[in-house]
């Protein structure tokens, strides 16, 4: 690898942190984005651009922990809950972790599937059991650097589509600004608006991205992570407006027919194609992120551990049989991509106070690394109106 590309420098460093927003930017983004939308109009937009900057606070403090101690976040973890007494304490956030990759592995690839319908008419199940098989056997030989790569890159390019899209919607400077910054609860729109926080701040996405940082600096890293995250905000919030344009019940299909009436009938064509890409590659990264956050829990550097050990793979294999089974029932594919970013937005305060935990600890980290003031209000703001937001729709659902 280029050492421009290994320390982050530049637009090199841009391309390498790319990686964080391309990993959020799949079946649950459009979905959940395009459907809020769809149904309020900008009344939600609030909660994407919290989702943006809680991002951008929790992933800062997970890549600079890294560039601190040379260890990564799971490895971090691992020491600071080392002992045999705190073993079921990570059990516990493994399992957090574990867990919402297999909401997302359904969720992903429910969504390739239905991207998949859009162009073809065959059957879902067999199109479902086709891609389960392609990422198995992907994630057996670890040969998906540069499958999920190009994948990416067609992902990037549906994204453009709906900033071009996304831009021609008819709302006003003034309403657009106000709806971004504030909060409005729209009757129904509960799991909407944890949906839209699931779907950005990943919590596997900690993982993969405190792996990323070594070889920084710190000012290297928010150079580049930063407006990568930025850049992935500006096309949620492009599917959002495209999703106001939806004429009609929302569905895939309308979505596809709102591009194709901007940028010509094959654009609906294309939309299909950069869903199922979407899906797959995400469908790929999920299983994978879960053995790697397993590994780095419990492996320390350990042979039974590594990426063709039985541990590792038994992971990614349960997390994808999850996804593929609960694909199989038979479900509807929007409510449950919705259902699953909300079952992240649940389970994110778990990761976020960990983290939050690992980047105050000074037996871990030197003092010029450790949260100042500013930032431990941050994360504490994001911790308090997530975990809020996740025990009021709890609430909702137990009183009826």
């Amino acid at each position: 690898m280029p050492k421009l590309l290994q320390t982050g420098q530049g637009v090199a460093g841009l391309l390498l942190w790319s990686i964080i927003p391309a990993a959020f930017i799949g079946p649950g983004t459009v979905t959940t984005c395009s459907k809020a939308g769809a149904s309020f109009g900008l009344a939600l937009i609030w909660a994407l651009t919290f989702s943006i900057i809680a991002t951008m606070v929790l992933q800062e403090a997970a890549a600079r922990i890294t560039i601190a101690s040379g260890k990564t976040l799971g490895q971090l973890i691992g020491l600071r809950y080392g002992g045999r007494s705190a073993r079921w304490l990570r059990i516990f956030l493994f399992g957090a972790v574990a867990l919402g990759c297999a909401a997302y592995q359904a969720g992903n690839l429910l969504g390739a599937v239905s991207g998949l319908q859009l162009v073809s008419s065959a059957p879902p199940e067999y199109w479902l059991a086709g891609l389960g098989l392609l990422a198995a056997i992907l994630l057996w030989t670890g040969s998906i650097r540069i499958i999920t790569g190009a994948l990416a890159f067609i992902v990037f390019l549906m994204g453009v589509a709906f900033v071009v899209v996304g831009v021609q919607a008819p709302v006003s400077a003034a309403g657009l600004a106000g709806s971004l910054v504030l909060p409005s609860f729209p009757e129904g729109s509960g799991l909407l608006i944890i949906g839209l926080i699931g779907t950005t701040v990943v919590p596997y996405n900690l993982f993969l991205g405190s792996g990323l940082s070594k070889g920084q600096n710190v000012s290297e890293m928010r150079k580049s992570l930063l407006p990568a995250i930025g850049i992935g905000g500006l096309i949620s919030l492009a599917i959002v407006l495209t999703g106001t344009q939806v004429k009609g019940d929302f569905s895939f299909a309308a979505l596809a027919a709102t591009l194709g009436d901007t940028l010509g009938n094959r654009a609906g064509d294309f939309f299909g194609f950069g869903l199922f890409a979407a899906g797959i590659s995400s469908a790929i990264t999920a299983p994978f992120a879960a053995a790697i956050t397993g590994q780095a829990i419990f492996g320390n550097g350990e042979d039974h551990w590594n990426t063709k050990s039985r541990n590792f793979r038994l992971v990614w294999a349960l997390v994808l049989g999850a996804g593929l089974l609960f694909g199989l029932t038979g479900v509807k594919p929007i409510p449950a991509i919705i259902a699953a970013q909300a079952a992240n937005g649940f389970l994110l305060p778990i990761v976020a106070i960990f983290l939050w935990m690992v980047v105050n600890d000074r037996k871990l980290l030197p003092q010029p690394y450790l949260n100042t003031r500013f930032t431990n209000t941050l994360m504490a703001v994001v911790v308090l109106v997530v975990t809020g937001l996740g025990v009021y729709n709890l609430w909702k659902v137990v009183g009826g």
